[in-house]
C-alpha cells in the first residue's frame, strides 16, 4: 500500500494549521486551527474489506514532571510513551481519501462528539481525553482528530506517524470506548496490509528548522 498527503511531505515539518497548538511569545503556546490533514491511499489488497486509520506521537514524555515548565526542559533522555491524535475505523473500502479539515475544524473545548464520524465511518477518543481530565475547562470526550501539541520545552522534535491498515472485516466492534490501544488489540487479527507517513512538529523555538 501507500500512503501521501498534500498537506504535508513524508519526513516534513506539519504545518501549523493542523496542530492543536501553535509557538506564542508571550504564553508559550496558543490555540490553532486543528484542521485534519489530507490524507490518501492507494494499492490496496483485492480482499480489503475496510480501513483504519490512526495518527500517534510516539515521543510524548512518559513523566510530566518537567513538562511546560518556566526554567525547565523535558530531557532528551526521558523514556517515551504513546499518544494518540486520531483513531478513525471502520472506513468503507471503496474510500481512498480523506479530504483536509473533512473530520476537523478548530479546536472543541471538552471534545467533538463521537463515535459516528462523517461518511458512516466511527471516531475513537484520543488522548486528549486523558490529557484534559483534570482541567475543569476542557475536560470532556476528545473524539476523533486532534493535532500535536507537544510540550514547548521539549528538547526533542516529536514525529507524528499517519497509518493507514486494509482489514479483511466489513467492521469493527469495541465494546465501550474505541482508544487507541483497544483498536489495535481488535484489528490485530484482521490486518492485510498497511501504509504510514511521519510529520515532525515542535513548539520549542529552540528547535525551528
Amino acid at each position: 500500500m501507500k500512503l501521501v498527503s498534500n498537506s504535508f511531505d513524508d519526513g516534513t515539518p506539519i504545518p501549523t494549521r493542523y496542530a492543536f497548538g501553535r509557538m506564542d511569545p508571550e504564553s508559550h503556546v496558543a490555540l490553532s486551527d486543528n484542521i485534519n490533514p489530507h490524507l490518501a491511499w492507494s494499492e490496496a489488497p483485492e480482499n480489503t474489506r475496510s480501513f483504519v486509520l490512526i495518527c500517534h506521537d510516539p515521543d510524548v514524555p512518559s513523566r510530566g514532571d518537567d513538562v511546560n515548565q518556566e526554567g525547565k526542559t523535558v530531557p532528551a533522555s526521558l523514556p517515551r510513551v504513546d499518544f494518540y491524535h486520531w483513531v478513525l475505523f471502520n472506513i468503507p473500502a471503496s474510500v481512498s481519501e480523506i479530504a483536509e479539515g473533512s473530520q476537523c475544524s478548530g479546536v472543541t473545548p471538552r471534545g467533538k462528539s463521537g463515535p459516528d464520524a462523517p461518511g458512516g465511518m466511527s471516531h475513537g477518543i484520543n488522548d486528549y481525553t486523558g490529557w484534559f481530565a483534570g482541567d475543569g475547562a476542557m475536560v470532556g470526550d476528545y473524539y476523533g482528530y486532534d493535532g500535536p501539541c507537544p510540550p514547548w520545552n521539549d528538547e526533542i522534535i516529536h514525529h507524528y506517524v499517519f497509518s493507514i491498515y486494509a482489514l479483511d472485516t466489513d467492521r469493527i466492534e469495541i465494546t465501550g470506548q474505541a482508544c487507541g490501544k483497544s483498536l489495535y488489540d481488535a484489528i490485530e487479527m484482521h490486518v492485510i496490509d498497511g501504509a504510514a507517513i511521519t510529520g515532525t512538529y515542535t513548539l520549542n523555538p529552540a528547535l525551528e528548522p
